[in-house]
């Protein structure tokens, strides 16, 4: 079973000891830090799944931690702060946050969030980390209500983040789901860029591209979608593990969440978003990609 160990960087005592409780009821391991130095060296020493940032840390602000932690960690980042401003969330995405809370919060809210993100890919794993199913902590507001909330919902039914199901969801362009015995070496192709599902890397150009996990699952929905467009609120849906076609409401926050980790992900692969290689806007529509995939074992 994979460790669920996560580090709580955060400065306010109260709201610490809060995390390390949630945390803890959910089945972690906890180690908290004060500072953002001790932050990011309680990461680089006990090597988290999860890894909570406040933003405004009394040595270098969470900003900082997030951008040092994403130089050797694929954690999953939550960045808690009190700022409500719009550039605030932007730039915590920006610099390799998974996800942005908004103080105050809901303790059962939060966790259902994480749990969320777990059910994603991480960077260098073979498959998601399985949530536990530990007791409940309460449902009273940390100080609260929250801002845009993910919900709980259950782990899609097939590894298929377009959301298919059945026959359709194991091919792309025709091709069918690797066996087992091919399963490590089965890998989406689409004009040099590579992605390899199972080991989750890709690869542009024989440059292996280091993503989050967030931005991994984005590529991959697109590259399963092929020359499918897919919306924003779709790929929104996906990223919290709703079912496909449940019709669950997407905030425009969410949206913009969508739109800054495509930017990122373009960023990383060098992709030009004026003359797309790989992943092309189609304007008051969403996404797709820009040529055709094949799957390949």
């Amino acid at each position: 079973m994979d460790r669920r160990v996560a580090v709580v960087v955060e400065d306010d005592e109260d709201i610490r000891e809060l995390m390390v409780a949630l945390l803890g009821q959910s089945g972690f391991t906890v180690h908290e830090a004060g500072t953002g130095t001790a932050g990011v060296a309680a990461v680089r020493e006990n090597e988290p799944v999860v890894v909570t940032v406040d933003l405004g840390l009394p040595d270098i602000d969470g900003f900082e931690v997030t951008r040092q932690v994403r130089q050797f960690s694929d954690a999953y980042v939550v960045m808690l702060t009190a700022r409500t401003e719009e550039i605030d969330t932007l730039l915590g995405l920006e610099v390799g946050a998974d996800d942005y809370v908004t103080k105050p919060f809901r303790p059962r809210e939060l966790r259902a969030r994480i749990e969320a993100m777990m059910r994603r890919p991480r960077v260098g794993r073979a498959t998601p980390v399985t949530p536990a199913s530990p007791t409940a902590p309460s449902d009273a507001t940390a100080g609260g209500p929250a801002g845009s909330l993910v919900a709980d919902a259950p782990a899609p039914t097939v590894h298929d983040p377009a959301g298919r199901t059945g026959a359709a969801a194991g091919s792309v362009t025709g091709a069918p789901m690797p066996t087992a015995a091919s399963a490590a070496e089965f890998r989406l192709e689409s004009e040099g860029l590579e992605l390899y599902p199972n080991l989750h890397q890709v690869v542009a150009d024989g440059r292996e591209v280091p993503l989050t996990p967030t931005e991994f699952v984005l590529l991959e929905t697109l590259m399963h979608s092929g020359q499918v467009v897919r919306s924003k609120a779709e790929l929104a849906r996906t990223l919290r593990g709703d079912e496909a076609g449940d019709g669950t409401f997407v905030s425009g926050a969410d949206e913009r969440t969508v739109e800054v980790h495509l930017g990122n992900l373009r960023r990383k692969l060098a992709d030009d978003a004026k003359e797309p290689r790989w992943v092309q806007t189609v304007r008051g529509v969403g996404y797709r990609m820009a040529g055709g995939v094949r799957g390949i074992r």
